[in-house]
């Protein structure tokens, strides 16, 4: 699914509901929005990545069971950039929210947010990828402290949010209020991924991988703030949001999803090809075939996924779409790439809203690191290139010689990632950004000093999904 750049966000018991929640699911396009969203239920700490789909209310009105009180304090909806990494034009906008968090408990919930986005940095590519993220804290401010559904299934309790384990009778499901969420997402500058977190340690989490129509965003993960098996689960959704990648696990034992025998499926680490087809047929991620994969063992065609037991085929044998702790494998780490570069671009100036008068700066979008493939830079002043600038983050204005009136200084990256293969996503890895030079007022001569104003906005490429890999 493609969104605009701006203001854009096992089965085990369940077998037969989670059989249920893929039916009937699209709504005509005049049709008032659906009341319930689809979400993903996590699976076990530890164990399969999912557990299924259930559908569920978008909104609640109360918290289950809870009275409403009233709230306390002036900082409910405060915005806070946690982490900076240049413009919202220029970066992912990670937008995090708190429930169960009182006024008194605010404080703990930007901790909580911090060492939640370490969790992710911890996993590649976000580690590799960190600098082309910025990261929001909204406060919502709840009248009780903890969230429904802890301990148990008769605990209620009145926050901002409506947060609750035990969602469709499934203990580790933690579902929202959408309606109350998008309220204070509303309030960040940008949003392209909405993170929830409870103010819980309990096991839980949920996926809503359906991009907002309203606010741009391509999806909210739930997580308990103080589990770290949580942080995976929240990870694994982006896996969707993001990478717009498949589940790779099954669910044997129902009848419907026992064999596929569909036409091919769209998503990048899912097809009905085995390996020797795939290869011939130079299709999906063919590419990666015979690689060692970070999730261990070979790329190859491993038949089960995409919920089907067999005539559906993944990459790798156990990644992180299919099991919690597993790293992405190397076709889904491609997907999250050409996902991240759909909402940042690889040229950015390191600050997009003030004149520049001693260097003109980029904010590159990782480290150089020839292990990772080459990071390129381009310097050119009114369309010629500057060689001796070549793979310079940077270039000191004083070194630019410009005569009368205005004169342009571009930048070209290059992200040459060996992350990404695919011809189609690395016309992304290319951005360009520049700046109008001008001669300062009053200075004149070899020693006039020179004002450098970044664009208003970058250039931008367009990224597919989906299609020949």
């Amino acid at each position: 699914m493609h969104i605009s750049m701006r203001r854009r966000g096992r089965l085990g018991a369940v077998a037969a509901a989670c059989a249920l929640a893929f039916a009937g699911l699209s709504a005509p396009a005049a049709a008032a929005p659906d009341p319930h969203v689809r979400v993903e239920v996590p699976g076990p700490a530890g164990g399969a990545a999912g557990a299924g789909y259930r559908n569920v209310p978008r909104t609640f009105p109360t918290a289950p069971g809870a009275t409403p009180k009233a709230l306390a304090g002036g900082a409910d909806g405060r915005v806070t950039k946690v982490i900076d990494n240049g413009d919202t034009k220029d970066r992912l906008d990670v937008v995090v929210l708190g429930d169960g968090y009182t006024a008194g408990e605010l404080d703990r919930f930007h901790t909580d947010a911090k060492e939640k986005w370490n969790d992710f940095l911890g996993v590649e590519p976000y580690r590799t990828y960190q600098k082309l993220f910025n990261v929001w804290t909204v406060d919502a401010v709840s009248a009780e402290s903890g969230v429904s559904g802890d301990p148990g299934k008769d605990v209620t309790r009145n926050t901002a949010l409506g947060a609750h384990f035990w969602c469709d009778d499934t203990e580790r499901l933690l579902c929202v209020d959408q309606q109350k969420v998008d309220a204070y997402v509303a309030k960040a500058p940008q949003a392209d991924l909405v993170l929830v977190l409870a103010n819980s340690s309990k096991y839980g989490g949920a996926g809503y991988n359906e991009a907002s129509p309203t606010l741009g965003y391509e999806g909210i993960a739930t997580a308990s703030a103080h589990d770290r098996d949580s942080s995976q689960v929240a990870v694994h959704e982006t896996g969707h949001s993001l990478g717009k990648l498949a589940d790779e696990y099954a669910y044997p034992g129902v009848p419907e999803y026992e064999q596929y025998s569909g036409p091919e499926k769209p998503e990048a680490n899912s097809s009905v090809l085995d390996a020797a087809a795939m290869g011939g047929a130079r299709t999906k991620w063919y590419r990666w075939l015979g690689e060692t994969s970070p999730d261990g063992g070979a790329v190859g065609a491993y038949e089960g996924g995409n919920y089907y037991v067999k005539g559906l085929f993944r990459p790798t044998e156990d990644s992180l779409m299919r099991t919690l702790g597993k790293p992405f494998n190397l076709p889904g780490a491609e997907a999250m790439v050409a996902g991240f570069y759909r909402h940042a671009t690889p040229a950015a100036p390191a600050d997009r809203s003030r004149a520049w008068r001693t260097t003109a700066r980029l904010a590159l979008p990782r480290t150089p690191d020839g292990a990772r493939g080459p990071l390129t830079v381009r310097w050119y002043l009114d369309g010629r290139e500057l060689p001796g600038q070549r793979d310079r983050d940077r270039v000191a204005l004083g070194e630019v010689a410009v005569g009368r009136g205005d004169h342009r200084l571009t930048a070209t990256v290059t992200d040459g990632t060996t992350a990404v293969r695919d011809p189609a996503l690395r016309a992304a890895l290319t951005g360009v950004t520049g700046w109008t030079l001008r001669r300062a007022a009053g200075s004149a001569g070899r020693d006039a000093r020179v004002v450098a104003r970044p664009d208003a906005a970058p250039a931008r490429s367009a990224v597919t999904t989906g299609g020949d890999r």
